[in-house]
C-alpha cells in the first residue's frame, strides 16, 4: 500500500468551488515542482482529465460504492506512483452518497476515511459570514472517521466580508487557509453532463495556469500542502478490477466517444491488452486485427449527423460485428441503435445493430448507481457475472424497451429496487446505459 500523502479537497455541497480550488492547487504544486498526483472520488468521467492536464499524470476515480475496498486501495496505489503528494477531489457534498452499509455509500467522505486523508472544506461563503463556520463545524463534527483540517472560503464579496467569515473561522478553532474572492472568470465552460471535456477546452493550459494564479494568491500553498498525511495500511489487489473484453481492443475514441474511466484503461493494459483507438467521427473503421469493438459513452447527441454521415465508419462496424463482439456504453449504445434523435428534433440512421431508438430532444435525467446481472455470456463475462457501475445521460428510449430475452442485464438501484431489464444484445453486439466501474 501506498505511503504517498494526500488530501481531500472537498465542500458542503456542489457548486461550491471545489473544482477551482483542486484544479488551481494542483497547478500550483506542479509549478514548483511537487510530483502531484490527482483522483477523483465517485463516478465522474470528466475531472480525471482536467487533472491529468494539471499535473501532467494520470488521474483515476476511486469510489466506495462501486469499488471494493481493496481495489480503492489499489487504484490510490497506482495512481501515486512515484509522485509526492496525491491531491484528490470530492463529488457533490462531502457526505453525499446512497443509502448502503458504512464506508460503501459513494461519499467523497468513505474515501478520506478508508485513506486516511485529511480533509481540505471549501465553504461557499456568499449570502453568509460567520455563518459560514456554522456549516464548517457541522461537516467537522457529523462524521469521527473523517478530520476536517483546513478551511477555504470561496466567493467573497470584500474584504469586510473575510474579517467576518474568518471571525466565524476563530470561534471554531478550524484554521482558515484561504480566501478566494468572486471572480467568474475562473469558471471553466460546462454542458449538459458537467464540464466541457479538457481536450475540448480551448487554451485549457493558460486557464489552469489562472487557476493556479488565483490558488497562490488567495492560498497558504505550504500549508495546504503541509496538511496532506499517508495513506493508512490496509489490504490492496485489484481482483475485483473490470478484466479487458478482450486482448486487442478497438476503441471508439474521439469528441463522440471519450467517456472512459481511465482506472478501467489501466487495468485492462495491466492484464497485459492492447488498446487500439479509432474515431467513428473521422470514419475510420474499427482495426481488421482487434477481437472486440469498444464504444464507450460521449456525446453521439451533439455529431449524431456525422456518425450518421460515416458510411465507412457504420459499414466497418456491422462487419465487425458479424463475427467478433461490439459493445456499447450509454452514447455507444445510442450509436449501436437503429436512430438517434438530436435535440432539434431530427433523425438520424444509426448503425443498426441493436432494436432501439433513443430521443436526445425528449430530455429526462437517469442517474444513479446500477447493480447489474449479466443476463448472457459477452465481453463483460459470462452470464451471471454482476456488474457495479453508474448511469448518466438525458436521453429517452422511444422504441425497442428491453425485454427480458433480449436484454444485456437485469439491474438494481443503488438500495436494490429492480429496475428489470437493461439495454440490448443482438448477435455479437450488446449495450446499454450503463457504465461500468467493477466487479463485484
Amino acid at each position: 500500500m501506498s505511503g504517498v500523502p494526500g488530501l481531500l479537497v472537498a465542500a458542503p455541497r456542489s457548486g461550491s468551488g471545489k473544482t477551482t480550488v483542486a484544479l488551481g492547487l494542483q497547478r500550483a504544486l506542479a509549478r514548483r515542482g511537487v510530483r502531484v498526483a490527482g483522483v477523483k472520488c465517485g463516478p465522474d468521467y470528466i475531472d480525471p482529465a482536467f487533472h491529468a492536464a494539471a499535473t501532467g499524470r494520470p488521474s483515476f476515480n476511486l469510489d466506495s460504492f462501486a469499488m471494493e475496498p481493496a481495489l480503492v486501495r489499489a487504484l490510490a496505489a497506482e495512481a501515486s506512483r512515484g509522485a509526492d503528494l496525491v491531491v484528490a477531489e470530492g463529488s457533490m457534498g462531502l457526505f453525499d452518497g446512497v443509502r448502503a452499509s458504512p464506508g460503501r455509500t459513494g461519499a467523497s467522505a468513505d474515501v478520506a476515511a478508508l485513506m486516511g486523508w485529511p480533509v481540505l472544506l471549501v465553504v461557499d461563503a456568499s449570502g453568509q459570514a460567520q455563518s459560514a463556520a456554522a456549516v464548517a463545524l457541522g461537516c467537522a463534527s457529523f462524521d469521527p472517521r473523517i478530520r476536517v483540517a483546513g478551511i477555504v472560503l470561496n466567493r467573497i464579496a470584500s474584504e469586510r466580508h473575510r474579517r467576518l467569515a474568518a471571525d466565524g473561522m476563530d470561534r471554531i478553532g478550524l484554521p482558515l487557509l484561504g480566501a478566494m474572492g468572486r471572480d467568474p472568470t475562473l469558471a471553466l465552460p460546462e454542458r449538459h453532463l458537467g464540464l466541457v471535456q479538457a481536450v475540448e477546452t480551448a487554451g485549457i493550459d493558460a486557464h489552469l495556469d489562472r487557476l493556479a494564479d488565483a490558488v497562490e494568491r488567495a492560498l497558504d500553498v505550504e500549508a495546504v500542502a503541509a496538511l496532506a498525511q499517508g495513506s493508512a495500511p490496509g489490504a490492496a489487489d485489484h481482483a475485483s478490477a473490470l478484466p479487458p473484453p478482450g486482448q486487442r481492443v478497438a476503441l471508439a475514441c474521439d469528441a463522440a466517444f471519450s467517456f472512459v474511466y481511465p482506472h478501467v484503461l489501466d487495468q485492462w493494459r495491466r492484464a497485459g491488452a492492447e488498446i487500439r483507438p479509432f474515431s467513428p467521427l473521422a470514419d475510420e473503421v474499427p482495426p481488421a486485427d482487434c477481437d472486440v469493438c469498444w464504444l464507450p459513452g460521449g456525446y453521439p447527441e451533439l455529431h449524431a449527423g456525422r456518425i450518421a454521415g460515416a458510411a465507412r465508419f457504420l459499414a466497418g462496424l456491422r462487419a465487425f460485428a458479424e463475427t467478433r463482439p461490439v459493445h456499447g456504453e450509454c452514447g455507444g449504445y445510442m450509436a449501436l441503435g437503429r436512430a438517434l434523435e438530436d435535440a432539434d428534433g431530427h433523425t438520424h440512421a444509426m448503425a443498426g445493430l441493436l432494436p432501439v431508438e433513443t430521443s436526445y430532444a425528449r430530455r429526462r435525467m437517469h442517474l444513479g448507481y446500477r447493480v447489474a446481472r449479466l443476463l448472457h455470456d459477452g465481453p463483460l463475462g459470462p452470464s451471471g457475472t454482476t456488474l457495479v457501475g453508474h448511469e448518466f445521460h438525458y436521453a429517452s428510449v422511444t422504441s425497442g424497451e428491453a425485454s427480458r430475452a433480449g436484454a444485456f442485464a437485469e439491474a438494481v438501484d443503488a438500495e436494490g429496487a429492480a429496475l428489470g431489464a437493461v439495454g440490448h444484445r443482438q448477435g455479437l453486439a450488446s449495450g446499454s446505459f450503463f457504465h461500468a466501474v467493477a466487479r463485484r
